[in-house]
This record gives structure tokens, sequence and C-alpha cells, in this order.
């Protein structure tokens, strides 16, 4: 079973920067794509990026020009660099993983795995 650890949440100011880390670990398969979803109080999960194993990105329009996804394939990990932060930023951001993995026939089987959650607050 993936286990998805994370790393980096906290509390800053509007306009301040915080990076997130994720690594993923036991992992049985290929991992096709890593992505931070978040969601905040009393509203759903969000989509916040992603990246493929290909290095192509995704980002919501809420997080375009302020934050940054990157990966490290070998590694396994998964970073976001958030910086000129809001307010509106405050929620639980989760590492997300999708992959894939074949039984002994071959079969593809596609996976996805979600971390515990680590919770970001940008307050003065």
């Amino acid at each position: 079973q993936v286990q998805l650890v994370e790393s980096g949440g906290g509390l800053v100011q509007p306009g301040g920067s915080l990076r997130l880390s994720c690594a993923a670990s036991r992992i049985i398969g290929v991992i096709n794509a890593m992505g931070w979803y978040r969601q905040a109080p009393g509203k759903g999960r969000e989509l916040v990026a992603v990246i493929t194993s290909g290095g192509t990105t995704n980002y919501a329009d809420s997080a375009k020009g302020r934050f940054s996804i990157s990966g490290d394939n070998a590694k396994n990990t998964v970073n976001l660099q958030m910086n000129s932060l809001k307010p509106e930023d405050t929620a639980v951001y989760y590492c997300n993983v999708h992959g894939s993995r074949w039984d002994g026939a071959l079969r593809r089987e596609n996976f996805e795995v979600w971390g515990q959650g680590t919770l970001v607050t940008v307050s003065s």
C-alpha cells in the first residue's frame, strides 16, 4: 500500500511563502502523476496543482503565477512552493498520487492515494 508523508504546513502572514512536500513510499507499480488539492472550511476539495511523470503541470486559476509545483521521479516526491499567500488560501492541503500497477496476468489497474493532509493558515 502506497504511503504518503506530507510536511510543510503552518501559519504564515498574508504575502508570505510556504513550501509543502510530499514523499511517496511502498510503491508497487508506477506513479503517473502527483499533485496537491485543498479543502477550505465549509467547501469541497479542489485541485491546486498537478505534475505528471513527464513533467507536464496544471494549475488552478487561483494558483497560477503564485504557486509552483515540482517533482522528482527518482525520489517519488512532489513539492508545492506557495508565494504571495492570501487568507483565502487557508485550507487543509492534501497530497494526491495517481498510479498504475499490473497483476500476474499483466492486467493494468489504476490506483489513487491521498495523504493525511497538512493545514495551511494564512492570517495576520
